[in-house]
């Protein structure tokens, strides 16, 4: 059966954000610096920004109704600035959200780029967490939209602690810790049942990905917002 409109998702990991795309209607085209054998759709292995450039000076990326990019910036993680600052370490990691951004602009078609809570400079247009889809897990994600917008949905009341030992405090909640390891953070199968995520099993692909419910939603809030344009 022919799919839908397609989208194109930079710095994929395996698959959470595809997946998503996937269930809105979407045709998926995956593309990640590493090997990714577990990636559920048609992917290129690469670096991310130099295919986004390529497709763009061919004109192929007109094959794309939208892109999503989940570029690393570890520099403005919540999570890495929190643990660097208590262990008083320094940062060396590499952001590349602006020159994202930049090669997303030329492309000229509607994008997302996500981002976790921190310092990364990006618009939060939306921010989603896994209580708004009766998940698992908290894991809050920000989303800047590029050339077309949705309302931004209600941020329901969290119903406890995420479960887990962090900075001398141990607490019991309701939703795990799916990042690290130790300190009552989540297991593997906790992780899968957690996010809905069953075609990776890799503790580190686990630990990147974010719920295919939240791409979903946004997948489904683009194709909203298209139609409402073309009617």
């Amino acid at each position: 059966m022919t799919r839908g409109p397609r989208v194109l998702d930079l710095f994929s990991c395996a698959g959470g954000a595809a997946v998503g795309y996937h269930r809105a209607g979407f045709a998926v085209d995956g593309c990640d610096i590493a090997e990714r054998p577990r990636y559920p759709f048609a992917y290129h292995q690469g670096d991310a920004l130099e295919y986004l450039a390529r497709l763009t000076s061919t004109g192929a990326i007109e094959e794309y109704a939208l892109v999503h990019a989940s570029p690393p910036c570890q520099a403005g993680c919540g999570l890495t600035v929190g643990t660097n600052q208590s262990q008083g370490w320094g940062s060396t990691h590499t952001d590349l959200v602006a020159p994202t951004r930049e090669l997303l602009d030329e492309s000229g078609l509607p994008y997302v780029i996500e981002q976790p809570n921190g310092r990364a400079a990006i618009r939060k247009d939306l921010t989603l967490c896994g209580e708004m889809f009766g998940l698992g897990v908290l894991r809050h994600r920000n989303f800047e939209l590029g050339r077309w917008s949705t309302p931004k949905p209600t941020h329901p009341r969290h119903r406890g602690y995420v479960r887990g030992h962090r900075h001398g405090i141990r607490r019991d909640g309701p939703y795990v810790a799916a990042y690290g390891k130790g300190g009552g953070k989540a297991t593997i199968p906790e992780m899968q049942h957690a996010m809905g995520i069953t075609w990776t099993d890799v503790h580190t692909e686990l630990t990147e990905a974010i719920p295919p419910a939240y791409t979903q939603w946004i997948g489904t809030a683009f194709l909203t917002a298209r139609q409402e344009v073309l009617a």
